[in-house]
């Protein structure tokens, strides 16, 4: 059995390779008792090395340098890293370095805690497809929906202390248990007619699947699926609703010539845009400071280095910032908290407030709550309780999914597909940027890409990923 590693400084004296090979821990075992009589060198102990040595060739030990290797080049750990000791990575390499460990050796067992953490695209992609075709057991806890998709065939729902397991994927699970719940709601709905629902639902589902291993026997098990294992579940989503108080004209936003730097890095530069009602744009860079820094500067919290932008007469914005502590810093309640965006008498009314409020699931005492007392989840709801309070027209999302558990990620999800308005948003969710995004603004040091396309199609088009690696290059 092997267990992704949560303690990112455990291994900080051991180089990276070694790193690797200790997570086959009785190869690892064997090939450190044999450096060790190798130490300590005798005619004695000539016959025990070479007992060893059979086992770790019967292990395929010679190789593990190797395999070792050609892991860590996969997940983007370059081959000068590779003696390198841990504690000189920074953050995300390690967590590339334990990610590897955790796979190598092929366990039989494979338990992974939030494993697309700190990951770019190109490794989770590479991280899906290894999953995927991977022939042992995997258990995962992520709140990654396009990653489990990819690589489940059940899901284990933990809720109240009691732990249901269902056949399929995430969305599987997520569109019938949705579909029981509406059926249940039906009550003169005939059971044939709801039997004939759900049959066709799961002919539907089984018809898309790809064609990894683990999507193929997914398939079946959802074909040889018993209607009456489809239930409803328990699980509350937030009632994530963006109205717009008044509908935009054409013009939404100018940029031209807009260039960011900090502390000598060249954020981004030379950056023209122009956005039209009905955009929906997913703004991403290597650099992630380079996406924060445009919404600070759109924002008028930050000045560029060089350009303008202009907001269109008729926009209204509303911003959820990286960091949100400064809307934080004091000690009032909940409705109190939320009052401070009410534009009318009405809106200042506890009962208005409070159906803002249990929309993101604070009902009763819970909106009673301080402000200055919340998790990093409650902190991002009120924020999406104060969006919806003001009604803005265009939406600037910096990485939104931060701290959300998976219900209010999919209905956040949801709300931004049915949205009317113009969004700008950033995100390491996959499933997000695909689902929501009709438009790909990628921000790099020498210049911007721009094409209306979904973000898959942006992903995986070779001209693209070879502007980009362009983009990228060190300018000499």
């Amino acid at each position: 059995m092997s267990v992704l590693e949560q303690d990112h400084n455990l291994y900080d004296e051991h180089t990276v390779l070694e790193t690797i090979i200790m997570g086959n821990k009785p190869l690892f075992k064997l090939k450190t008792e044999i450096d060790a009589l190798y130490a300590d060198y005798t005619d004695e102990n000539a016959e025990k090395i070479g007992e060893l040595q059979v086992q770790f060739e019967e292990m395929n030990g010679w190789n593990a340098d190797s395999d070792a290797a050609a892991m860590l080049s996969n997940l983007g750990i370059s081959e000068d890293l590779h003696y390198t000791l841990m504690k000189d990575l920074d953050g995300k390499q390690k967590v590339r370095v334990l990610l590897a460990q955790a796979l190598f050796g092929n366990p039989d067992v494979l338990i992974m805690d939030e494993p697309t953490n700190d990951l770019d695209y190109e490794t989770i992609s590479w991280l899906e497809n290894f999953l995927a075709n991977y022939d042992n057991c995997v258990i995962v806890v992520s709140h990654d929906r396009h990653f489990l998709d990819a690589v489940c065939t059940h899901i284990s729902d933990i809720d109240f202390g009691k732990i249901n397991h269902y056949s399929g994927n995430y969305t599987f699970w997520y569109e019938s248990s949705q579909l029981a719940a509406r059926q249940h709601a039906q009550q003169n709905k005939k059971a044939e007619e709801k039997k004939k629902e759900l049959e066709e639902f799961i002919r539907r589902f089984s018809a898309n699947v790809a064609k990894s291993k683990q999507a193929t026997s997914r398939k079946k098990m959802i074909e040889k699926l018993n209607i009456a294992d489809i239930k409803r579940s328990s699980r509350r989503y937030p009632a994530i609703i963006f109205e717009r108080e008044r509908e935009a004209g054409d013009q939404i936003l100018n940029v031209e010539n807009l260039s960011a730097s900090l502390e000598g890095d060249v954020l981004f530069s030379k950056l023209d845009l122009n956005l039209v009602k009905g955009d929906k744009v997913v703004v991403f860079s290597r650099d992630s400071r380079a996406t924060t820094a445009f919404y600070e500067i759109l924002n008028g919290k930050a000045k560029p280095d060089s350009g303008t932008y202009d907001w269109g007469i008729t926009t209204t914005q509303s911003y959820l910032p990286l960091d949100n502590s400064e809307f934080f810093q004091n000690d009032l309640s909940l409705v109190d908290w939320l009052r401070q965006w009410a534009k009318t008498e009405e809106e200042r009314e506890e009962v208005y407030i409070r159906g803002f409020l249990g929309k993101m699931i604070f009902s009763g005492d819970e909106a009673l709550k301080k402000s200055n007392v919340l998790s990093g989840g409650e902190k991002v709801r009120c924020m999406l309780s104060r969006m919806m309070m003001v009604r803005a027209n265009v939406l600037m999302l910096d990485e939104p999914t931060n701290h959300l558990d998976l219900e209010s990620i999919t209905a956040f999800n949801n709300s931004l597909k049915n949205f009317k308005g113009t969004v700008l948003f950033s995100t390491h969710d996959h499933e997000f940027a695909q689902t929501v995004a009709n438009r790909v603004v990628e921000l790099t040091p020498n210049g911007v890409i721009d094409r209306y396309t979904t973000f898959d199609e942006y992903m995986q088009d070779p001209k693209i990923k070879e502007l980009r690696n362009k983009m990228y290059a060190v300018t000499v």
